[in-house]
């Protein structure tokens, strides 16, 4: 209950934001069209149409996003209906201006405004908040392929490594009655043949 507090707490203030500037673009867009000769309901339409077509390419370069299908440098389709409908909104907004700058201004802000809100929505989506969930501890490295590849590197010979070889020669001396040889050792174990010398000559030793 908390978290979820915490949650439309700081969503809620960008959420609020998206809908006053997408009723006052909202506004201008039906009323734009209205003096145009799109009256009663297809005034109505016509802002509907541009504003949910701002939200549903936000939300089409979002899922591009997730997919991999964006690729950095290229105009797409989403991008290019997005930057139509703030063109159209934009264009509306300042239709119903005064002839002045800070007509123009203010007459813009909703459309801004709306644009930025949706920018930050499609951001938290792309960009979701770190889990506070501890993450499951990772699982602990195979000694053998850990230290063989030390090994190889010219490190000394792992304590580990050389005890497994030793089972393994153990086992190959009880089933052929005979010593293992560099090859068997090698192949049974997956290293290099320097590596292979190496153990049998300190199993040998030892």
């Amino acid at each position: 209950m908390r978290r979820y507090a915490c949650r439309l707490l700081d969503t809620g203030p960008v959420l609020i934001l998206a809908a006053i500037a997408g009723a006052g673009s909202f506004t201008h867009i039906r009323d734009t069209a209205s003096q145009h000769g799109q009256t009663g309901w297809m005034s109505w339409a016509v802002a509907v149409c541009i504003d949910l077509t701002c939200v549903m390419a936000a939300r089409e370069r979002q899922r591009d996003k997730k997919t991999g299908r964006t690729r950095p440098g290229r105009l797409t389709w989403p991008v290019l209906v997005l930057t139509g409908g703030i063109v159209l909104s934009l264009a509306a907004n300042l239709a119903q201006a005064d002839p002045t700058v800070w007509g123009w201004i203010t007459a813009a802000t909703p459309a801004a405004a709306f644009l930025i809100a949706v920018s930050m929505l499609e951001r938290r989506a792309t960009h979701p908040e770190p889990s506070t969930t501890p993450a499951a501890p990772a699982s602990a490295p195979v000694p053998e392929a850990q230290d063989d590849s030390q090994d190889e590197r010219g490190g000394n010979l792992a304590p580990a490594l050389v005890d497994y070889a030793r089972r393994v020669a153990d086992d190959h001396h009880a089933k052929h009655g005979k010593p293992i040889t560099g090859d068997a050792l090698r192949a049974h174990l997956g290293v290099s043949n320097e590596l292979a010398s190496d153990l049998l000559r300190t199993l040998r030793t030892a």
